[in-house]
């Protein structure tokens, strides 16, 4: 059950990922473009600031899923067995308890500055980009209990 959720997790953050990411390099093209022909557009900055927000926090999830993340693997590789299932286990309840603490001070922040606007778009609220810190530390979770059930599978099995 929580494999089928995360995956389907990861393919909706990758999609938002890709999205934000793309816009992120429209807006930065777009902004060469119109300073290349003498017209200033103030909104552009911030846009490309926060689609590239959302891009990273999506993307970084997605690794956290995939486990591929930078990691120091000298001890991870010596172990064998219930050892290095112990080990993940434990690295898996770490990872469960730092996305909590984001999901937490993530929806603190997001409920702190929803209601400030953007300087350039004064229509969009600051929420609008605080609120992938907590949809970050959510799949985190997501993904780290998906990881978790199938490291006690694993040790349940022996391998």
């Amino acid at each position: 059950m929580v494999k089928k959720i995360a995956d389907h997790l990861e393919k909706i953050q990758l999609k938002m990922g890709v999205f934000f990411l793309s816009l992120f390099f429209f807006v930065i093209v777009l902004q060469m473009f119109v300073r290349y022909i003498g017209v200033s557009l103030i909104w552009t900055e911030e846009v490309a600031t926060y689609s590239f927000i959302w891009a990273v926090f999506m993307g970084a999830s997605v690794m956290i899923h995939r486990r591929g993340h930078f990691r120091f693997s000298l001890l991870y590789e010596k172990l064998e067995g219930k050892s290095k299932r112990f080990l993940e286990i434990s690295i898996d309840s770490i990872l469960l308890i730092f996305s909590l603490a984001i999901l937490y001070y993530g929806i603190i922040a997001t409920a702190n500055f929803w209601n400030y606007n953007w300087y350039s778009l004064t229509n969009f609220k600051m929420g609008y980009m605080f609120i992938s810190i907590p949809i970050m530390g959510l799949s985190m979770f997501v993904y780290g209990l998906d990881h978790l059930v199938d490291n006690y599978k694993e040790l349940r099995r022996g391998e």
